[in-house]
């Protein structure tokens, strides 16, 4: 079972990588966030194309994962142009402040271009200052400037006017729709897109088809090959906005199938508006569980679902995002399949004792990282301590320290080994972790024992 979100798939990428070597019989793989698209790749025998050289977690692209938007990028850019020109008289004025003591100190070492300096300087402000200039060069240049600013937020508009046509009623704001969320997930949701198709269509489909297509030819690579080596069952879990409760998307054998999309718990009708079949109707939405798995709550724009007209929501369109700390609802959801003995596998360590605080990060992306951090061990831990005894076996696989938090794609500095800490490592550490807390404890203890019962992969 895997779960998280951000950089939390590198780490579990490596912990597939182990389990497959060692031969371990994995039947389920299930998760939320980061971890629904491992799961995705580890269902259809599709592991190796996460972890090996070149690779989805390794390729250079992962650098530029959840940047700010666009639009925001150029709005910023704009309005930092038009301050500049306003605060251009001021800052020249500033610069007197370094030239004056530099051409001193130069002229104490007995260094002529110290009257250069002063003699360039006095040029500059007798230019700048210039009755003839400055009333005329900087009120252009802080028009330029507004223009530059309004025609982002013009385009901006047109394109959010373009997009919606056809879409839900939205009576938000304008100024808000112009903003929206700060970050931007479509070039992670690409790129595993890509990845995911390269694995079904195969090298002579490199180009995306359309979506039905897409969704149509994952839906049948998984099911006609369920129980072949390398091929598992799928759970997937992402949180519906409009109507406030999880959305999970399954593919399960015949044996598991209509147990698991019957009543359960909560009655037969609250089962068929909370799943999603597909290897049935639900078919189409395997893209939606994908893009829904990797919408960061508030930061990230929702994925906006149309389900089908002969499904429980009759056509609807529904905003999904992933949950944050949904362990336990996957947990749920891998009992209801048949599972017996799951494996746990997060990314984020346990907090340490006294003494273990670090300094405060700055940004918005690093405290964003922080607390989904924060959420997913304190979510792990209430989980484990709940489903411990409702399964057979229930292990854990999880660093005991990880430096990198889940928006540090670009690597991070790590202060208690004074060393920069690379994303790839981080696939390596959950090698060497799966091995050093499972296989060589577990799987060279039990024998073939272990993959004798149903047993499930993967939280994220």
């Amino acid at each position: 079972m895997l779960t998280g979100t951000g950089t939390s798939g590198a780490y579990q990428a490596g912990v597939i990588r182990a389990l497959q070597e060692a031969g371990v019989k994995i039947d389920l793989v299930a998760g939320h966030g980061i971890g629904a698209v491992t799961a995705m790749f580890a269902a259809t025998d599709g592991g190796a194309r996460l972890w090996e050289a070149g690779g989805l977690w390794r390729h250079r692209l992962v650098a530029r994962f959840y940047r700010w938007r666009p639009r925001i990028r150029w709005m910023a850019l704009a309005t930092a142009a038009a301050l500049s020109v306003v605060l251009i008289p001021f800052a020249i004025l500033g610069l007197g402040l370094l030239t004056y003591p530099l051409a001193f100190l130069l002229g104490m070492a007995g260094l002529d271009p110290g009257r250069s300096i002063v003699a360039g300087y006095g040029r500059l402000v007798t230019t700048v200052f210039e009755p003839a200039f400055l009333p005329t060069a900087l009120p252009r240049a802080l028009v330029l400037s507004l223009a530059a600013l309004v025609g982002v937020v013009a385009l901006s508009l047109l394109v959010l006017l373009f997009d919606g046509q056809g879409a839900r009623t939205n009576r938000t704001r304008l100024w808000w729709r112009i903003l929206g969320s700060p970050l931007d997930a479509s070039r992670v949701v690409d790129h595993f897109e890509a990845g995911l198709w390269r694995l079904v269509g195969g090298a002579a489909h490199a180009r995306l088809p359309s979506d039905p297509e897409f969704c149509r030819g994952y839906a049948e690579l998984l099911s006609e090959n369920l129980g072949q080596p390398g091929f598992r069952e799928l759970v997937v879990v992402v949180h519906d906005l409009d109507t406030r409760r999880d959305l999970v998307f399954a593919m399960l054998s015949e044996r598991h199938r209509r147990d698991f999309f019957r009543r359960r718990g909560g009655g037969e009708e609250r089962r068929m508006a909370e799943t999603v079949d597909l290897a049935g109707v639900g078919r189409h939405h395997v893209l939606d569980a994908l893009r829904g798995a990797l919408v960061l709550p508030v930061a990230t724009e929702p994925h906006v679902m149309r389900f089908e007209p002969e499904s429980y929501w009759r056509g609807e369109s529904h905003r999904i995002v992933d949950r944050p700390g949904a362990i336990a609802r996957v947990l749920a959801e891998v009992e209801s399949a048949g599972a017996e003995q799951v494996i746990l596998v997060s990314a984020f360590a346990e907090g340490g004792g006294p003494h273990a605080l670090s300094a405060l990060r700055d940004g918005g992306r690093r405290r964003l990282g922080e607390y989904l951090s924060a959420v997913e061990v304190a979510a792990h831990r209430d989980a484990v301590g709940t489903w411990q005894g409702r399964f057979k076996a229930l292990f854990e696989i999880r660093p005991a320290y990880n430096p990198l938090g889940p928006l540090d794609f670009r690597g991070r500095f790590d202060e208690q080994s004074d060393r920069w800490f690379e994303l790839a490592e981080l696939v390596d550490r959950g090698y060497e972790d799966a091995y050093r807390q499972f296989v060589d404890p577990v799987v060279a203890a039990s024998g073939d024992g272990l993959g004798a019962a149903r047993g499930g992969a993967a939280r994220t």
